[in-house]
């Protein structure tokens, strides 16, 4: 049967490839020996999260998925457009060595010091196994897969759907590009056709070398699976990526926690950071970030300051959540404003520079995208103090 695959137990259940294949032999054994591996399953750091609603929240939230005022918020009115001009656009080099183009949800091709760097590609019509099921794309595409180019490294920051697509890795598994992947995430890539010499599969901290940049997989709070027998056997990670010139970061799915501030002192500052601020609610508080959560996490990676330009990811793509649609964007500009951030706000497919002019618009507005201001506000950070803050006063600045 096409598409499918018998289950390793030897019974007559088959699953869609699209579940992808569980790790096994070696890298099976690097996960039991990594140290954010316990009593079976990855820890997050911390300890344990809360990833699903429990049986009392989930009647509450069914209630809400089904009331028809809320559910005409999720959706734009009409299809969403798309920049008209990417390829074009993208054909010229960066003029300041450093151009970002976001394709929608987490997916943004990020071109860094002469490289080329493809996070989350999701081209497919739909998140989900099936192509018949699940939720649909509010935009095209912005331009075909096969028409942006040569890419150096491809990098995925977890195994769910509207991270890791099948159809979009097996095209991208017929060109040349490397895939750095968080351990235990390279079996799926196997299995959908891509080979083992072009993986690098790392733990939290560990780094690899992709031409002139350096990758590194650090923390994230949240969690994996695909199947239906989900063994919790593959990593999430943020990641950041160095080059000889310029510094950013992409947070994958996460949930606030303590750790942007060791990232941030580490690695940082960063040019530009991409940053989840979609798909949040009070039913699943630990795993996603609120537009304020990801604004002081922005903050925290840049050492407290304002810094950079701060890109939302994981919004205005796919309907994952109770919120309305355009919320996210639009909450997340009234944190820059208040804070004196630059965040950039792109059509999906428009190429920006960090360091030259930036999309500031609230290009949403016109499709139903109009939503409530923020109903809280934080207070504004300097720009320029006259002396710098000590770590206290940072951390108090934090919790505010």
């Amino acid at each position: 049967m096409t598409g499918f695959r018998t289950l390793s137990s030897g019974l007559r259940a088959l699953q869609p490839a699209a579940f992808g294949a569980d790790p096994s032999g070696e890298r099976l054994a690097r996960i039991r020996r990594s140290p954010h591996f316990k009593d079976g399953v990855f820890q997050n750091p911390g300890g344990n999260t809360n990833v699903r609603p429990s049986g009392g929240t989930m009647r509450e939230m069914g209630k809400s998925y089904l009331d028809k005022e809320q559910r005409a918020r999720r959706a734009p009115e009409g299809t969403l457009p798309v920049h008209a001009t990417t390829l074009a656009d993208l054909a010229a080099p960066a003029a300041t060595g450093l151009r970002l183009t976001w394709m929608g949800h987490s997916s943004v091709l990020a071109e860094i010091d002469g490289h080329r760097v493809l996070f989350d590609p999701v081209w497919g019509e739909r998140c989900s196994p099936f192509p018949f099921a699940g939720p649909k794309r509010l935009h095209p595409v912005p331009l075909p897969i096969a028409a942006l180019g040569p890419v150096d490294v491809v990098v995925i920051s977890h195994d769910h759907y509207d991270h890791l697509d099948m159809p979009t890795i097996k095209a991208l598994a017929d060109t040349d590009t490397l895939f750095a992947v968080p351990l235990g995430v390279g079996a799926h890539l196997e299995h959908w056709g891509v080979s083992p010499d072009r993986l690098r599969e790392l733990d939290w901290h560990q780094e690899t070398k992709v031409g002139g940049l350096t990758l590194t997989a650090t923390p994230a709070r949240h969690f994996c699976g695909r199947g239906l027998r989900n063994t919790q056997h593959t990593l999430w990670a943020s990641w950041v990526v160095a080059g000889d010139e310029h510094r950013i970061y992409h947070s994958g799915d996460t949930g606030y926690f303590e750790g942007f501030k060791d990232i941030g002192a580490a690695h940082g500052p960063f040019d530009a950071t991409m940053i989840q601020i979609g798909a949040y609610s009070e039913f699943w508080p630990d795993i996603h970030m609120t537009p304020e959560e990801g604004m002081r996490a922005h903050l925290d990676l840049q050492g407290g300051q304002p810094h950079g330009v701060l890109l939302p990811i994981h919004w205005g793509t796919f309907n994952l959540a109770l919120h309305a649609w355009a919320e996210p964007g639009e909450w997340t500009a009234d944190e820059g404003e208040a804070v004196g951030q630059t965040v950039a706000t792109p059509t999906p497919g428009e190429p920006f520079e960090p360091g030259g002019d930036l999309t500031t618009a609230r290009w949403w507005r016109p499709f139903g995208g109009t939503v409530a201001r923020h109903w809280k506000t934080p207070e504004p950070v300097a720009t320029e103090p006259k002396q710098a803050a000590t770590p206290a006063e940072l951390d108090l600045a934090n919790e505010r």
